[in-house]
């Protein structure tokens, strides 16, 4: 057989198929919002506790966590589960987030009056959260006897 032709799956032997498993590229979703009204710092001590969780801890803790960033995290969470379904056909209990991070938007500049005609400048942060998804998901099972057998993701 020559090297131009592609190998078909029962054409490969037990071994093959392993180091295919363990070397296959992760899916990976994305979801980013920008200019989200509140700080940087105080998102991020909500994105640091859910860094590395599967989807499904990941919306617990956020449902239960006390911040008021909960809710657009949450929101972001969820849209990047949804690009992991819709483009990869991904499901969501295979989900795991990779990474979690926040950096600054624009800041909304204002003037807070003080006494004797001075203004003391007021800074209202926004900021910029992107959540990566990684997919668990393989495309190679064990079967009872155990095999690993291709499994296709449709």
């Amino acid at each position: 057989m020559s090297f131009s032709q592609k190998t078909s799956i029962k054409t490969l032997n037990k071994r093959t198929l392993q180091k295919r498993r363990n070397y296959q590229i992760p899916f990976l979703a994305k979801a980013k919002a920008k200019v989200i009204r509140m700080s940087p710092l105080k998102v991020r001590r909500v994105l640091k506790q859910i860094e590395g969780c599967t989807y499904e801890e990941a919306l617990i803790l956020l449902r239960f966590l006390p911040y008021r960033a909960c809710y657009p995290v949450a929101k972001v969470l969820k849209s990047a589960a949804a690009n992991a379904l819709s483009n990869q056909l991904v499901p969501k209990s295979y989900l795991v987030i990779e990474k979690a991070f926040v950096g600054p938007g624009p800041i909304l500049k204002r003037m807070h009056p003080r006494s004797k005609g001075r203004g003391f400048p007021i800074k209202k942060r926004t900021s910029h959260i992107t959540i990566i998804l990684r997919s668990t998901f393989s495309r190679y099972e064990n079967n009872l006897d155990g095999e690993f057998l291709p499994v296709s993701i449709i």
